[in-house]
C-alpha cells in the first residue's frame, strides 16, 4: 500500500514494486535496452568503484553493477521500491540502498566526493519536473574526473510513432514534443513526466560537468509498447540490436532513451 505523503510519481511506483520485476523483467525490448546502457556502465565504472544510482527502482542495475566489482549505493523516491532492492541485495556485499529522490540527495548526508561516479537509467529524472537541483548534489559528491551517466527519455522517437500509429494510438504519437509536463498512468495512480530536452541537460550540469557523448538507447530497438509482440520475436530483435550497436551514436537523438555521459570538472 502507498504511504501517505509521498510525491504523485513514489506513489505511482509504489503500488507497482511488488510486481515490478515481475511485469518488466520476460520483456525482451527492455533487455536489449538494458545491455546497451550496461556497455557504457562498463567502460565508466571499474571494479572497486564506489557508484551513486538515482532512481534504481528494484535495484536490478545495482545488482549487476556489484557483481562486476563496484560498490554500489541505490536511492529511489518510492520506499516500496527500496524495500523490494534491499531484499534482493541480501547478501550481497558492496550494496545498499536509501529512499531519496533526485533533488534530495544532499539530504543523505554523503561525505563529499566519494563516489568514483554516479548513474540513473531508464528515464527516473523524467519524472522530476526540474534538473537543477541534481548538478549541484552530484558536483559535491562525485570526485574530479568522475562519470555520470543520465539516460533520459529521448524526445523525437520514430520507433515510438510506428508503435503507437499501428496500435492505433495516433493522439500517443507525439506526445514527447511537448514542452509542458505530460500525464502518466502506473498501477492507477496518475502522475505527470516532463520530457527534458538534450540542451536543457547540458545547460543545468555545465557549471561543474563536461558533457562527454551521447548515445541512443532504442534507436531500432523499440520502446516497451511494442511489448509483449516484439517478445515473441527474437530473431527480429536481435538484427535491431545489432543495428542499434552500429548506428546508436550518430542517430544518439532518436532514441527511445539517449544515454548522456559526463565528467566532473576539478573546478566548479
Amino acid at each position: 500500500m502507498p504511504q501517505a505523503g509521498l510525491s504523485p510519481a513514489a506513489r505511482a511506483f509504489d503500488s507497482v514494486a511488488a510486481t515490478f520485476d515481475e511485469r518488466f523483467d520476460p520483456w525482451q525490448s527492455v533487455a536489449a535496452q538494458r545491455r546497451a546502457v550496461r556497455a557504457e556502465l562498463l567502460s565508466a565504472f571499474k571494479p572497486g568503484s564506489k557508484v551513486l544510482e538515482i532512481g534504481g527502482g528494484t535495484g536490478t542495475d545495482a545488482l549487476w553493477l556489484a557483481a562486476t566489482g563496484c560498490d554500489v549505493l541505490m536511492t529511489d523516491v518510492s520506499p516500496a521500491m527500496v524495500h523490494r532492492a534491499k531484499t534482493k541485495f541480501s547478501g550481497h556485499a558492496g550494496l545498499s540502498a536509501k529512499v531519496a529522490a533526485a533533488g534530495g540527495l544532499d539530504g543523505l548526508g554523503l561525505e563529499r566526493a566519494s563516489f568514483d561516479g554516479a548513474f540513473s537509467n531508464f528515464a527516473a529524472l523524467n519524472c522530476v519536473d526540474t534538473l537543477e537541483p541534481l548538478p549541484r548534489s552530484l558536483a559535491g559528491l562525485v570526485r574530479p574526473g568522475g562519470t555520470a551517466i543520465l539516460v533520459l527519455f529521448g524526445t523525437c522517437c520514430p520507433g515510438e510513432w510506428l508503435v503507437e500509429a499501428l496500435r492505433g494510438r495516433p493522439g500517443s504519437m507525439f506526445r514527447r514534443f511537448t514542452r509542458k509536463l505530460a500525464p502518466a498512468r502506473l498501477g492507477g495512480n496518475d502522475f505527470n513526466v516532463r520530457y527534458h530536452r538534450a540542451a536543457e541537460l547540458k545547460r543545468a550540469m555545465a557549471p561543474w560537468f563536461d558533457h562527454a557523448g551521447t548515445r541512443g538507447i532504442g534507436v531500432f530497438v523499440p520502446p516497451s509498447a511494442a511489448e509483449p509482440w516484439i517478445s515473441r520475436h527474437p530473431r527480429l530483435l536481435s538484427t535491431l540490436e545489432a543495428i542499434d550497436r552500429r548506428l546508436s551514436v550518430p542517430l544518439a537523438p532518436l532514441g527511445d532513451h539517449v544515454l548522456h555521459r559526463f565528467v566532473r570538472r576539478a573546478e566548479g
